[in-house]
């Protein structure tokens, strides 16, 4: 991941609206995150930030367009693992290169996840969704919105050797409304997106795939105390932007963003999403991508999920 030099620079920076382009669609745990850091950086710049939904492909087709866009710092990204590590790790020939293609600038923060299941199934723990698989293979579907969600059931899949489908979905928003429906019986999901309907009782959650219990749900156990205990994915969004971005303009993101994580209407809408604000530096977040990188490799491969050519 390169920073450099340009022509731009932060003196005058910025005179024009910002587009931050997300990967996931409107509705979205990561959309909610981009709109609300929007209007926090909005007023501490002056500028207004767009925000530019362009979901699909497990976020490689928005990752490309801010590869080809203009090192100005009016083009930037929210993006997650999804994108950052999942695309690498499952593409036989990657659309782009994560060192390279792309200027980190800050960490903004960890998602938790959740194992989610319909009221259908019969089952009030992990353990007993496995041998509930068991006993009925092929009935079971489990949807997914993004790759973490995709690897975390998959890795659940191939430790129990279970007969079950996969649908892939765009985004989570539509996979967890086909869950409540009972279309598909189980997925991998944000705890902004599911559990909101756990409340509402439409959904069980069975477990977070952190190493710790959720404050949001503090009775759901982790999963590693359900049995899986060597998972070791670390959902993460961070901002980023298109190779060679001029270091002060950087700078000046990274305060903007980060200063936007003390504002206390940020920190709460957060918290209500359960997700820990974690802002860094340029250079510890990609060490981060890197680290998760590799981490992904390992578990598609344990996984036994197909490269896509």
């Amino acid at each position: 991941m390169v920073m450099g030099l340009g022509q731009a620079t932060a003196a005058d920076f910025p005179t024009r609206p910002i587009r931050l382009i997300v990967h996931f669609p409107a509705g979205s745990s990561t959309d909610v995150i981009a709109r609300t850091f929007g209007e926090s950086v909005s007023k501490k710049l002056g500028q207004q930030i767009i925000i530019d939904n362009k979901p699909g492909a497990d976020g490689s087709i928005a990752a490309n367009e801010l590869k080809r866009s203009a090192a100005d710092g009016y083009t930037i990204m929210l993006a997650t693992n999804s994108a950052m590590s999942g695309v690498p790790a499952t593409r036989k020939t990657p659309p782009y290169d994560v060192t390279t293609d792309f200027t980190p600038i800050t960490e903004i923060g960890r998602y938790n996840f959740f194992l989610y299941v319909s009221k259908d199934v019969p089952a009030k723990n992990l353990k007993e969704l496995i041998a509930y698989a068991k006993a009925n293979p092929g009935k079971l579907a489990y949807g997914s919105g993004n790759i973490t969600g995709r690897l975390a059931f998959a890795s659940v899949v191939a430790a129990n050797n279970l007969d079950v489908t996969p649908v892939p979905y765009k985004g989570e928003p539509p996979a967890i409304t086909d869950l409540i429906t009972g279309r598909i019986q189980a997925m991998v999901a944000t705890s902004g997106t599911g559990l909101p309907q756990v409340k509402d009782g439409k959904i069980l959650a069975l477990a977070t795939i952190l190493e710790k219990r959720s404050a949001a749900a503090p009775d759901v156990p982790t999963i590693a105390e359900a049995g899986f205990p060597d998972f070791k994915i670390e959902p993460w969004a961070g901002l980023f932007g298109p190779p060679n971005m001029p270091r002060d303009i950087v700078a000046l993101l990274n305060n903007a963003f980060k200063e936007a994580m003390s504002d206390p209407a940020v920190k709460q809408r957060m918290a209500e999403q359960d997700f820990t604000l974690t802002p860094s530096t340029p250079e510890d977040l990609g060490a981060l991508v890197k680290r998760q990188l590799d981490i992904h490799r390992k578990m598609v491969s344990v996984a036994g999920i197909e490269i896509i050519e």
